[in-house]
């Protein structure tokens, strides 16, 4: 074979494997699921470097009574196990909804390239909705690549049941 249909071949062969955000997306909604199904926030997230999943996670808040049991901060403290560094350099994190301050701000300390989210949280939103601590405003020496959208309308449906059963649970008790 000669060397521009071998390297042809090959491109179209990397091309065909190369996972995109929707794939990766559709990781963490099924972390998301699992928290759905635990009486949790349904929020989950996936942390990929060189194209594979290093870390996985959802919200662990009520299990653990703890305010940090925030999916991104379990998957960064997995992701830096996985990687043996705190710095995630080159990775790219996925979540069902956009990070609060505090998470936003783990995901900036732990160099992570790209944040790639579903959904905007309007109460605590911290890259876009509240605020945008990621924007060119602040003077970071760390920049991270911001894309949101990504299986949108999977998440707020995710999260919309979750808080539909969680009021109906609370109208029966009232009754």
């Amino acid at each position: 074979m000669n060397h521009a249909v071998d390297t042809a071949i090959r491109s179209l062969i990397k091309t065909m494997t190369n996972k995109t955000d929707e794939y990766y997306m559709q990781e963490a909604l099924k972390e998301a699921r699992k928290a759905f199904l635990k009486d949790e926030v349904p929020i989950g997230c996936v942390i990929v470097y060189n194209d594979k999943i290093i870390a996985r996670a959802y919200n662990k808040r009520q299990k653990t009574s703890n305010v940090l049991g925030h999916a991104e901060t379990i998957a960064i403290k997995k992701a830096s196990k996985k990687l043996n560094s705190w710095i995630l350099e080159g990775s790219t994190i996925y979540i069902t909804l956009e990070p609060c301050l505090m998470c936003a701000g783990a995901i900036l300390q732990a160099r992570i390239k790209n944040v790639v989210f579903a959904t905007f949280e309007p109460k605590f939103g911290a890259l876009g909705s509240i605020i945008n601590v990621f924007s060119n405003e602040y003077k970071f020496n760390h920049q991270i690549k911001v894309t949101s959208g990504i299986c949108k309308d999977e998440s707020s449906a995710l999260l919309k049941s979750y808080f539909q059963t969680k009021r109906l649970k609370k109208i029966d008790k009232n009754i």
